[in-house]
């Protein structure tokens, strides 16, 4: 009992009260304890009056297309966002500078463009990145993820990505899920490192049937394991009409030397011969003069 004799409960539910009345809350969003909720709102832009104490924030389906970085900046201790479906694209490099504690980013069914090191690479905690479903997306540098060495699961399936470089993920120490599924992908000789990477590593492919070359026309749905086998086969053993020209000139370049050697060695001896046989006609009219 309280001194006033009214129960402690009664006091903190009185207590809670005050203090919910006084928590900030975006229009058309629902907010709980450091959890802001904007799904499916129609927003048009990122929402104001955020607490600046959310930890999760979850902006799916709506129509923002920007995500303005001082904004977001002041969520220091945001770790979950959630921006899928929505209309992000174009240049989002250094927009995630100031959330650097964000453990988890869903960017996926978005219209991303490209991936370059600016993009995440301040986001040192991450452990998920969503950037799948994101059709114009054609281009991930292949140090994009340098910074993001905690990432355990990446996906980038359903994307315009006809390749993506091994370096970009193998040095991602802790990565164990990686999505690339019904992309389209590129299988030609440059493309063979990563193939055998895919093969050789211990990351997991959800929806591995639907990882498939989609060009050449000759190896068009083939998947992986299959890919490997005739892009070895192509590009290892096989010759092209430039290496046979190659060979030729290599070859000619050896038949003339050789000729250019042979020539020499035969004017050497007859000079050597020349002059062997004057000293001994020379040394026969000395034993003459004699």
């Amino acid at each position: 009992m309280s001194p006033s004799g009214r129960p402690w409960s009664l006091s903190l539910v009185f207590l809670l009260g005050m203090a919910s009345e006084g928590i900030t809350c975006p229009s058309r969003c629902s907010c709980q304890y450091l959890e802001v909720n904007c799904t499916g709102q129609q927003l048009q832009e990122f929402p104001v009056d955020i607490p600046l104490d959310t930890r999760q924030l979850i902006l799916a389906a709506n129509n923002v297309s920007y995500l303005p970085a001082v904004e977001l900046s002041f969520l220091a201790d945001l770790v979950y966002l959630d921006c899928r479906k929505n209309l992000l694209g174009d240049d989002l490099d250094f927009t995630f500078i100031g959330v650097a504690k964000l453990v988890y980013l869903d960017l996926s069914f978005n219209n991303l463009t490209q991936v370059t090191f600016s993009t995440f690479s301040h986001l040192l905690s991450l452990v998920v990145l969503k950037i799948s479903d994101n059709p114009n997306l054609v281009a991930i540098e292949k140090d994009a993820f340098a910074n993001n060495t905690w990432l355990r699961h990446l996906d980038v399936s359903r994307t315009g990505l006809t390749f993506l470089d091994t370096s970009t993920v193998w040095d991602l120490p802790h990565l164990r899920l990686l999505g690339l599924s019904d992309n389209l992908w590129h299988c030609n000789c440059s493309f063979l490192d990563f193939v055998t990477w895919m093969m050789e590593s211990d990351v997991h492919f959800p929806d591995a049937d639907n990882i498939t070359c989609y060009t050449p026309a000759g190896l068009r749905a083939l998947r992986m394991p299959a890919a490997e086998e005739q892009l070895h086969f192509s590009c290892l053993t096989q010759l092209y009409k430039q290496d046979y020209v190659f060979l030729c000139l290599v070859g000619f370049c050896i038949f003339l030397a050789g000729t250019m050697a042979a020539w020499l060695a035969g004017v050497c001896a007859v000079i050597y011969e020349a002059h062997a046989s004057k000293g001994e006609e020379e040394e026969e009219e000395e034993e003459e003069e004699e």
